[in-house]
């Protein structure tokens, strides 16, 4: 406890005017191979009991909106999710609930229909532990252990990450077909349950339709991507939607200046990336860094966030 009351004080007075945004994508209820970077229930309550503890958690509209009024408290901290897993209602909302922490949650919704999102149609093709070959485009391959598998199954995401969403979405149907798989149970929100986080207070950000690599489209195509998935998520809570997320959300790779224009003309207050880093005055609202919260042991958890505060803001 002395070290992190330490590290609060420490972050007092290096975190003033500063915002970190934590990204997260799914709180998982029991650990999964495939996904090993992605917190359990049980590591998620601790690090929430952490914030709640150490630092001040905030909404992203009232954080921004304080930032902007030169009024951010020290240790201001924004929670948000990617994508728009069912979890992110049932698993993890709970725990924030129980420590009084507000999020965004960003959405991509054409996952929000019974289909799951491109990576993890990939994951699910090695994640039956009694298959044990797989047969890709152009060759057949042994499937080994989890890290064997994890290491192919990553490969195979490079190799389809930024190539077009319809040309990717055709080629890991091919991949379902040549090796005859069913496809896993639905598990991104479905407009019911995006509602549902809304009327429990949960900030709702769009993130596009199909979760393209936006700089890699034709400006109208980008448009069209940014501005359905608003309309439609505002449809959907009946709430105005006004915070975006880039997907990937590299500047300079998944994102330019064109890009984040079409972001700004269609209104959004703010915009997040994935770059890391903490958000100042003189941020740009559509350029707020995130980082991801890896670590598994609660001091290096406060530590890392701490390290995050102690950076220049963007």
């Amino acid at each position: 406890m002395m070290l992190g009351n330490g590290m609060s004080l420490v972050g007092r007075w290096a975190g003033r005017g500063k915002l970190s945004i934590l990204i997260y994508h799914q709180v998982l209820a029991a650990f999964d191979p495939l996904r090993p970077s992605e917190p359990v229930a049980e590591q998620f309550d601790w690090q929430m009991a952490l914030l709640a503890r150490h630092f001040t958690p905030l909404s992203l509209s009232d954080a921004l909106a304080q930032l902007q009024a030169g009024c951010l408290p020290a240790n201001a901290v924004c929670v948000t999710f990617d994508d728009g897993y069912t979890n992110n209602l049932t698993v993890a909302q709970p725990i924030l609930e129980r420590h009084g922490i507000p999020a965004t949650v960003y959405v991509a919704t054409a996952f929000s229909e019974g289909g799951n999102m491109w990576n993890d149609r990939v994951l699910h093709l090695f994640a039956d532990s009694e298959r044990g070959r797989l047969n890709l485009w152009q060759e057949s391959i042994e499937l080994g252990d989890w890290e064997s598998r994890r290491r192919l199954a990553q490969h195979c995401l490079d190799e389809l990450k930024y190539l077009h969403w319809q040309e990717r979405t055709a080629r890991v149907d091919a991949l379902y077909q040549l090796n005859d798989i069913a496809e896993a149970p639905p598990m991104m929100l479905t407009p019911e349950q995006v509602r549902a986080l809304a009327n429990l207070g949960v900030e709702i950000g769009a993130h596009t339709v199909h979760h393209p690599i936006l700089r890699e489209l034709a400006v109208a195509a980008q448009r069209e991507e940014i501005e359905q998935s608003r309309a439609q998520l505002e449809a959907w809570t009946g709430r105005p939607v006004r915070h975006f997320a880039y997907p990937n959300g590299r500047l300079g790779r998944d994102l330019d200046q064109q890009t984040q224009k079409q972001v700004r003309e269609a209104g959004f207050q703010s915009a997040v990336i994935t770059n890391s880093g903490v958000a100042g005055a003189g941020t740009s609202p559509w350029l707020l860094p995130r980082f991801t919260p890896w670590d598994r042991v609660p001091w290096r958890f406060q530590a890392r966030l701490l390290r995050n505060q102690l950076a220049p803001a963007a």
